[in-house]
């Protein structure tokens, strides 16, 4: 096991992937970017998971996802959240 690091884009949706089985840990900023940590059986087969991050305050669906972190982006006063969307995700096609 480890722990890898991506970096997500601030859309609405995006494919990111991991190994099967990835445990989605925390979004945070680094350098200026944000940055996905999550736990990883480095030896797994590579899936796509759907990963959506919404602005405080903006238009989200009924059912975000499952929740993973909130992030800052302090010098633009902006806040996001970021949810895994299972529906679209770990082995299904979107």
């Amino acid at each position: 096991m480890r722990i890898w690091k991506t970096a997500p884009e601030v859309t609405d949706r995006q494919v990111v992937e991991l190994p099967e089985g990835a445990k989605l840990l925390s979004v945070q900023m680094q350098h200026g970017r944000p940055c996905l940590w999550a736990l990883v059986n480095e030896l797994a087969k590579i899936e796509k998971i759907v990963v959506a991050i919404y602005g405080t305050g903006n238009p989200m669906p009924e059912d975000p996802g499952v929740y993973i972190s909130t992030f800052q982006i302090p010098e633009h006063g902006l806040v996001f959240h970021a949810f895994e969307i299972p529906t679209l995700t770990r082995g299904v096609t979107p």
